[in-house]
């Protein structure tokens, strides 16, 4: 969430991977609405790669599993966001909104009062 000069950006980590971000729970999002990996990925302009290594990730960072693939032809094939998969989209979104709350705090108005817009030269 961008405002200004400063912004937040809420992200969860699993050793050294990230386990979610924004970027991941958009994905997620798009997973429900396009039923498959390589359909959200077009829906976000990211390659089928890109999306299956993110949901990969993803997988490997949560038990049980945040999406689901499905094999089989016609309707059955494709992708799903499990049960824990909502959960947690759910979960992530409500910390975003959370966090954006502190846009409105003293702590927020202070670091943007004294935040400069650029760098300040070398010395």
């Amino acid at each position: 969430m961008k405002i200004g000069p400063l912004w937040l950006k809420v992200q969860i980590a699993c050793g050294d991977a990230l386990a979610m971000g924004p970027g991941k729970a958009d994905l997620l999002e798009a997973i429900i609405a396009e039923g498959s990996i390589s359909g959200a990925g077009r829906a976000l302009g990211m390659s089928y790669r890109r999306a299956w290594v993110l949901v990969d990730e993803m997988n490997r960072c949560f038990d049980p599993p945040l999406v689901e693939t499905l094999k089989g032809g016609g309707r059955e094939r494709g992708a799903k966001v499990t049960a824990t998969g909502a959960a947690v989209l759910q979960a992530y979104r409500t910390m975003e909104r959370d966090a954006a709350a502190a846009l409105d705090g003293a702590a927020y108005a202070l670091l943007r009062a004294n935040l400069r817009s650029e760098p300040a030269g070398q010395g």
